[in-house]
């Protein structure tokens, strides 16, 4: 039957494709709202699409489908890519090795060092985070304790100076 509308056919709808609203891929044309990884969904452009014969994914996807598999494949050096893309409705290769190891981490206390080595605030003995610590008389502060102990104005370090582990207002008599 021949094409009187013009344009050529969606490869995901089979509907007409007209040229504003084309994506071409691999040979075949797309509309702009079917360019999507065949297992995802997740929409795709030209730098993230991966195509296989006729069907299209994202890279991912792609990798998951149709990569190499086993001990030293997957998304970072020396890694064991376990992913069978099942939640995907993709059909992988049996065969491929499973991980052994557990999914906790292998070094609890490593973790757990990093939590309680938070720095605390001298003034209000609370964790000081880096979105909201000061440094003074080389001690972390957090924003709203950086203040002189005797006014209580708030201090910068232009205006700050330390004494017996206090924050005070520079260049104010306070010790004479």
């Amino acid at each position: 039957m021949p094409n009187w509308g013009g344009g050529a056919k969606c490869g995901a709808c089979e509907k007409t494709v007209y040229h504003a609203e084309e994506i071409q891929c691999n040979g075949r044309s797309f509309h702009k709202t079917c360019f999507l990884c065949m297992a995802c969904r997740k929409a795709l452009d030209s730098t993230t699409v991966a195509a296989h014969e006729s069907e299209i994914y994202c890279k991912t996807c792609y990798g998951r489908k149709y990569g190499p598999k086993g001990v030293g494949f997957g998304q970072g050096a020396g890694c064991l890519s376990t992913d069978t893309g099942d939640h995907l409705g993709l059909n992988l290769q049996q065969g491929s090795p499973k991980s052994a190891r557990p999914s906790t981490p292998t070094n609890p206390s490593k973790f757990a060092k990093k939590i309680v080595d938070v720095d605390k605030c001298p003034r209000c003995g609370k964790s000081v985070y880096a979105a909201e610590k000061i440094m003074g008389g080389g001690k972390p502060w957090h924003k709203t304790c950086f203040r002189c102990a005797i006014c209580g104005k708030s201090l910068e370090s232009t205006n700050v100076t330390d004494k017996d582990g206090e924050l005070y207002c520079k260049g104010k008599n306070y010790f004479l």
